[in-house]
């Protein structure tokens, strides 16, 4: 019988599909950096008590229990935004592209899993018997806009199935880290809203598989859902997913590109381009004055998420893959080796935008410690980027001189 490989060849449409996704996030990443430094220096400035007003200043109609602040508007209304490009990359995934074949998904769904669990685990470790330990969500998710960045940056020599392996553990983490959210991190619910919200969500999902395509339909009940979904008290964010899950990923025999094609090209860019680059803008602002680097460096909770993000990610993502890769007797596709599925573990350790966003879900009503989360998750991702490109331009090195060819391991 032949063994089952993973990360072989992969079709036109998906290397297309790809190619524009990198586009995208490389870009975003840049912003992102950009963003955050930004953020900082602001925090740490004469402009600090401008930025830190600026982020609570209310705007919204209070009628429909919208009057949010600003900082609030980001995370909620932007990263929704985010979010949906994560939900029209799954329903891509699973119908078209390298989630579409159980056999082949099992990997890299996998590793994903195993992404998540053992920086989890590290972070509980640290954190047990304290209150911090609720922020146990926070190292789980990898910034896909960074780690692409990272990856264009110095990775441009490794085969091209990496990239894709990438894009997939990031967008399954994301899953993960949504549904997270929603059971974790939702302290009480409004089941009338909720269930007004869930109406009209299957409206938007029955309205896409009968092939309607009227904006005028789609836009405001969208929009209402995400309405309907705040006000019930679960993360409004998780709309965003949802709706993108129910874009139509295949065409008819009358269209040249389908919804979700269509879509992705409206949405990704705004969210790659505005609303991530802006919620880091008005997350990432840490005061040294309220939260000294001293206070971060005996963090039990601080040591959790540096250590989950820059050590649990790669350990879970290469081992958990080697189990299920061994287990069904598989083998990797021709020029990959697992260095480079290590050196990709490395890189999904770069956590950001979800990571902030789980910090102000967990630590709310705790400033100094969601300061402490912030500086961490901060800290994590620039060593984890800065192994990722040392490992990276080493596995390129090795892929441009066929080394692996000549030999093998």
């Amino acid at each position: 019988m032949r063994r089952p490989q993973f990360l072989t060849r992969l079709s036109q449409s998906t290397l297309s599909w790809i190619a524009a996704v990198i586009k995208w996030e490389t870009l975003s990443g840049v912003l992102l950096l950009v963003a955050a430094v930004a953020a900082l220096v602001v925090a740490n400035s004469p402009l600090a008590a401008d930025y830190f007003a600026l982020r609570e200043i209310h705007v919204g109609p209070a009628a429909l229990h919208l009057d949010l602040s600003i900082h609030a508007w980001a995370a909620d209304f932007l990263l929704a935004i985010f979010f949906l490009v994560i939900g029209i990359e799954l329903r891509h995934e699973l119908t078209v592209g390298s989630l579409n074949d159980r056999s082949a998904a099992l990997v890299p769904v996998a590793a994903a899993v195993g992404g998540m669990i053992f920086p989890a685990a590290i972070f509980v470790a640290f954190t047990a018997g304290t209150p911090a330990v609720a922020g146990w969500g926070i190292p789980l998710a990898t910034d896909i806009a960074f780690a692409l960045a990272v990856l264009a940056l110095v990775g441009k020599r490794l085969p091209v199935e990496l990239r894709a392996f990438l894009l997939t553990l990031a967008v399954v983490d994301d899953l993960g880290a949504i549904l997270i959210i929603a059971i974790f991190y939702t302290a009480s619910v409004n089941f009338v809203s909720l269930g007004i919200a869930a109406v009209l969500l299957a409206a938007f999902a029955v309205l896409q598989a009968r092939g309607i395509r009227a904006l005028w339909l789609y836009i405001p009940l969208g929009l209402a859902a995400w309405a309907f979904l705040h006000d019930s008290g679960v993360h409004a964010t998780i709309a965003g997913v949802i709706i993108g899950l129910a874009i139509r990923s295949t065409r008819t025999a009358t269209e040249h590109h389908s919804p979700a094609e269509r879509a992705i090209h409206v949405f990704h860019p705004l969210s790659a381009y505005i609303a991530v680059p802006v919620f880091a803008f008005m997350s990432a602002g840490v005061s040294l004055a309220t939260t000294p680097l001293g206070s971060v460096a005996s963090s039990p909770a601080a040591w959790g998420i540096v250590v989950g993000l820059v050590i649990g990610k790669p350990l879970g993502i290469t081992i958990v893959a080697w189990v299920a890769l061994t287990l069904f007797n598989g083998k990797l596709g021709d020029g990959v080796r697992w260095a480079d599925i290590a050196a990709i573990g490395v890189v999904s350790g770069i956590g950001f935008t979800v990571s902030l966003l789980i910090a102000e879900l967990a630590f709310a009503d705790q400033p100094e410690a969601l300061g402490i989360s912030i500086a961490a998750v901060l800290i994590a991702s620039a060593i984890a980027a800065s192994a990722a490109l040392v490992f990276l331009a080493l596995r390129g090195r090795r892929h441009a001189a066929g080394y692996e060819l000549r030999n093998p391991v």
